[in-house]
């Protein structure tokens, strides 16, 4: 994830291998203090929700 992002005004994120682990919000969004940090699971599905704010985490297979 190359470009900044809003945390949690996004419903979902494309991300790929080399941005795991993955957390919510993610470090390089300017909010990244809209909800406590989580660390998400997301290798064993392809994607993973976050509990917090519901947004959607899809891994691309690049």
């Amino acid at each position: 994830m190359s470009e900044t992002k809003q945390a949690c005004t996004q419903q979902r994120y494309e991300v790929t291998k080399k941005d795991l682990p993955i957390s919510c919000p993610m470090p390089d969004m300017p909010s990244w203090n809209a909800h406590p940090r989580v660390y998400l699971e997301i290798k064993s599905h392809g994607e993973v929700l976050c509990p917090y704010c519901g947004t959607l985490y899809v891994l691309k297979n690049t």
